[in-house]
């Protein structure tokens, strides 16, 4: 009779405490907000702070105030709404962000909390800080007129179809006049747009211009470099920038029940080793393309990194279990030692969109 009422005390409370857990989840309040993390992109330290805003709104029957703010590092301060909230009411966080603490990449971290019960959300500021710089003659020695740039090309890295990638670019003003955001003008392709954010370049000061790569515009995959044109109308200055990229097609994710379903592309070999050859023979080698998934595969583009390459294939669809053969033809005409050859096979295999393969020799 003891046991049984043991047990059936145990089981009151298991059925309790359940209950309660329900209900927490049930009526947590929480706050909604627009964005939980902004990008501040290329800050320099003359700009002075940097302003970022958080909205926010409350959707809780209860009344709502934030109670307190913690930050990650002493480089940022906050001021937000004081107000007591209702129900489908709004606020502001606002976070300023002092560059000159330190360089490079950052990201620093906000905690809010609120007086309710599991109101305690985290947001984030991130971009890059760059220093003024004290030898500005040693540190932007790419000259095109009067403008100075840290490097000679400009590489805006990997870009995909699903959204267009910004690149901002410092530059010094070396010469006497100013340039003014309103007065540039743009040449080059559609798919790339090139700007200015600062409103003005002083003489003897830095500013900022943007790129903007549209990899859905370029309608084509794999490396490239593209010339673009710059001129300021009230200047002389005339400039051209190449613009370096590498575009990939965008996939979304996928549930992983359906791994078998979608096209696979199996590249064998992925490395040939030619071993020892004369320059003066051309070699021609054979890669198989497999798919090994039950849909079509499109084999969307196959690009060597180099003008010694041709690369020759029958179709370019293979149905689910068809294998095709790619000739690969290497001509090592002016070429000596140690060679290797990079081959890019771009495919709509959602796992594995593009895969390369190896081409090594040894040219006497």
């Amino acid at each position: 009779m003891i046991r049984t009422e043991k047990s059936l005390v145990l089981v009151v409370l298991i059925c309790c405490m359940c209950q309660l857990a329900q209900a927490q989840d049930t009526i947590a309040p929480r706050l909604i907000w627009a964005v939980n993390k902004v990008d501040l992109g290329t800050v320099l330290e003359e700009q002075g702070p940097q302003l970022a805003e958080f909205h926010f709104t409350h959707t809780q029957d209860s009344l709502f105030y934030i109670e307190t703010v913690v930050t990650d590092c002493g480089c940022t301060t906050v001021d937000y709404t004081q107000d007591t909230l209702q129900v489908g009411e709004s606020g502001t966080l606002r976070v300023s962000f002092d560059p000159s603490s330190g360089a490079g990449l950052f990201s620093r971290m906000i905690v809010v909390k609120g007086n309710l019960f599991g109101v305690q959300d985290t947001l984030y500021i991130e971009g890059n800080a760059i220093p003024r710089a004290s030898d500005p003659g040693g540190t932007y020695r790419t000259r095109k007129g009067d403008l100075g740039f840290r490097l000679p090309k400009v590489n805006v890295g990997e870009v995909f179809t699903n959204k267009p990638k910004l690149k901002q670019v410092e530059v010094y003003n070396f010469g006497d006049k100013p340039f003014y955001k309103d007065s540039l003008d743009y040449t080059g392709p559609e798919y790339i747009v090139v700007s200015q954010l600062t409103d003005s370049i002083m003489p003897n000061d830095r500013g900022l211009l943007q790129v903007l790569y549209d990899g859905s515009e370029k309608n084509d995959l794999g490396y490239f470099e593209d010339e673009v044109s710059l001129n300021w109308q009230d200047s002389t200055t005339y400039i051209q920038l190449e613009v370096l990229a590498d575009v990939f097609e965008y996939y979304a994710p996928f549930a992983k029940d359906n791994l078998n379903l979608v096209p696979q592309l199996v590249v064998e070999p992925k490395e040939i080793d030619l071993k020892t050859i004369k320059s003066t023979a051309v070699q021609v080698e054979h890669v198989v393309f497999s798919n090994r998934g039950k849909q079509v595969l499109e084999i969307k583009k196959v690009q060597g990194n180099c003008e010694c390459l041709k690369l020759e294939l029958p179709k370019t669809t293979l149905d689910p279990g068809e294998s095709i053969q790619l000739k690969v033809v290497f001509d090592p005409k002016g070429r000596k030692g140690i060679d290797q050859r990079n081959i890019y096979v771009f495919s709509n295999d959602p796992v594995n969109p593009v895969q390369m393969f190896l081409l090594k020799s040894r040219v006497e």
